[in-house]
């Protein structure tokens, strides 16, 4: 595992969702094998990883709907082994899939879950309000829930999870099977949440929807936690390196050719004049770089270094291998 510490703001706080050492068994699989890490107070925390990696397994025994076979899971300093009905305050979780009963509209389906959390008259009122108002279905209030589309009923699921105003939120992909205005709009809302203070963790298949509103992910595979960090943080860690694109004006050939006697540049693609590289140096370097390839006269019209993206750390972590 790559072991990156947690830098942030919330130094004076403790954690918001702790996992420590959390092991759940199904028979001789490991669904969930030694997984520890730590979420504080406002941030969003992608938890990313293929099917059947531990994801779903993980935010099920977070949101007490299963116990871990050891460890313990800590939502907002209270256990979901000795305290669940307290966690269950202090949490709200917005599954893959959920049922919707029938013959009920947007208000009526909130109302009943306001009233499951215990929230009374004017809180309840105030609640409600709130909730459709902050994912617009006050629009569409008394519209049968049977006939929204999936963007809404994504909308309406959320509703559900936050009517109670909870401290911390687990998503497990809640933007699967949106059109992208759906999931750009989701994204908002989630974003928004954690400006307010929500503690966020949420799984999504989207890696660049992740990249763009995560504070911190967890690459999890086999039920093993392979990497925790910011994305930089966690490509800095595997190697260091950058992906650099040129475009020289001839000689893209002999350029090709000098690039690989370099001990720090690695993995040259070609196109014609247009080269890719992975390069093992910082900014500095990249400069001393370039300023040794115009002195040996190769004339350059571009010179871009590119930092891995989320999806090229996941793929160089993970190998694809399914229990």
């Amino acid at each position: 595992m790559v072991d990156v510490s947690v830098a942030n703001y919330h130094e004076s706080t403790d954690p918001m969702i702790e996992m420590r050492r959390v092991h759940r068994f199904f028979g001789k699989t490991k669904a969930v094998n030694d997984i520890s890490f730590e979420v504080y107070r406002g941030q969003v925390f992608g938890f990313i990883g293929p099917n059947g990696a531990g994801k779903t397994t993980s935010m099920r025994i977070l949101s007490t709907l299963e116990l871990p076979s050891y460890g313990d899971a800590i939502v907002d300093g209270f256990s979901v082994i000795n305290d669940p009905d307290l966690v269950r305050r202090r949490l709200g979780f917005m599954p893959d899939g959920f049922s919707m009963y029938p013959n009920m509209n947007c208000v009526e389906y909130l109302d009943f879950f306001a009233r499951a959390y215990g929230l009374l008259g004017k809180d309840r009122m105030a609640a409600l309000r709130r909730t459709l108002s902050f994912t617009g279905l006050d629009k569409i209030a008394s519209k049968p829930i049977t006939g929204l589309s999936k963007g809404m009923r994504q909308r309406l699921c959320l509703g559900r999870a936050m009517i109670h105003s909870p401290a911390v939120l687990i998503l497990d992909e809640p933007a699967n099977g949106l059109d992208p205005r759906a999931r750009i709009e989701l994204r908002q809302m989630i974003q928004q949440l954690a400006v307010e203070g929500t503690t966020i963790l949420v799984s999504s298949h989207i890696l660049t929807e992740l990249a763009e509103m995560c504070d911190q992910v967890g690459i999890v595979e086999r039920g093993q936690l392979l990497a925790t960090g910011s994305v930089a943080e966690i490509q800095r860690r595997l190697q260091g390196s950058t992906w650099v694109q040129l475009v020289a004006i001839r000689q893209g050939e002999a350029l090709e050719a000098w690039l690989a006697g370099k001990s720090n540049v690695s993995q040259i693609a070609r196109n014609e004049n247009k080269l890719s590289f992975q390069f093992d140096g910082g900014s500095e370097d990249q400069a001393e770089l370039l300023k040794a390839i115009v002195n040996e006269d190769f004339l350059i019209s571009e010179f871009a270094a590119r930092q891995e993206t989320l999806e090229d750390v996941f793929m160089k972590i993970t190998t694809g291998a399914v229990q």
